[in-house]
């Protein structure tokens, strides 16, 4: 738990905001990088620019590694449509994320935790791989045996976020159904988010 709690906020220090809203971030009272140098304020390039929207990116779905989030990128671009919607798109239909969102974990980087231990399933099957990508219609559900678990409960019970609207909540029974793929526009950051960078940096 105590490197959960750390992780977020070294990444909220390390780029200079509070990324998930959290009530008790460090940024709240520090709005400086960590370490020795962090109060300096430098002139960024527009590479510097995109890659920091890239790390924040990353950071924010719970450090996802550079091999994986460049697979969201290119199966973004992959597909029809705006590649920066797209890429949003697999980023919010991971199955951690949707955990987080649904307020059966604390954070992204709990959900991952109580995922990879096996508490969650979609449609009844038990899924243990938090990249695991949830479709459209899925319905997730913490399993019978772990509805009881302090951490589920205080998490459910927590008042500090909402659900967002692609998500059906019942919050008594722990499951949550995806009603929808979520633009840009309907994701709650607490940050600004800035994928078009994102997309900008690997398209160099």
């Amino acid at each position: 738990m105590k490197s959960i709690v750390a992780a977020k906020k070294k990444n909220s220090r390390r780029y200079g905001e509070n990324l998930w809203g959290d009530a008790n971030s460090p940024f709240n009272k520090r709005s400086y990088r960590p370490g020795q140098h962090g109060q300096r304020k430098a002139k960024v390039t527009d590479y510097g620019q995109q890659l920091i929207a890239k790390q924040k990116l990353k950071a924010y779905y719970g450090n996802i590694s550079e091999k994986q989030f460049h697979k969201y990128y290119a199966e973004a671009i992959r597909r029809s449509g705006d590649n920066v919607e797209n890429l949003i798109g697999l980023l919010e239909s991971r199955l951690d994320n949707l955990v987080y969102k649904s307020k059966f974990a604390s954070s992204v980087f709990a959900a991952r935790q109580f995922v990879n231990h096996g508490h969650v399933t979609v449609n009844g099957k038990k899924v243990n791989i938090p990249s695991y990508m949830v479709k459209v219609g899925d319905v997730i559900e913490v399993r019978e045996k772990s509805k009881k678990l302090a951490c589920v409960l205080a998490a459910v019970e927590s008042q500090t976020r909402d659900w967002p609207e692609y998500l059906e909540v019942d919050s008594k029974k722990l499951t949550a159904k995806y009603t929808f793929m979520p633009k840009f526009e309907d994701v709650p950051y607490a940050a600004m988010m800035e994928p078009n960078l994102v997309i900008e940096f690997y398209s160099r």
